[in-house]
């Protein structure tokens, strides 16, 4: 993550069942979905004013955290999240092992 955005909190915007972060006034965002034990990871989206900041890997990194501090499980079926973890495998620890493309990651 780029230092930039290390101390801009993530926000579990539940009306609108998505994890966001504001940087100079747009916002990166996660869609998800939620059961008591896994957490769905739908669509990930950056405002155009932030396309090439790091915004987007930012939130991405930021719900990681978030899901692996909760105790719950992953499903990454946003593209963007899976290419991510399949980037940085440690976070394959918290994907759900019955996750169908986890033998992919």
């Amino acid at each position: 993550m780029k230092p930039e955005f290390e101390n801009i909190p993530l926000v579990k915007n539940e009306d609108k069942k998505r994890f966001e972060i504001e940087f100079n006034g747009h916002f990166a965002f996660i869609d998800y979905k939620e059961t008591s034990q896994q957490i769905a990871l739908i669509h990930t989206e950056a405002e155009p004013e932030l396309a090439g900041t790091g915004a987007a890997a930012a939130v991405v990194e930021k719900t990681l955290m978030y899901i692996e501090e909760s105790g719950k499980k992953l499903l990454p079926y946003c593209p963007y999240v899976f290419a991510f973890i399949k980037k940085n495998q440690d976070w394959k620890r918290i994907v759900d092992q019955r996750f169908e493309a986890y033998d992919k990651l």
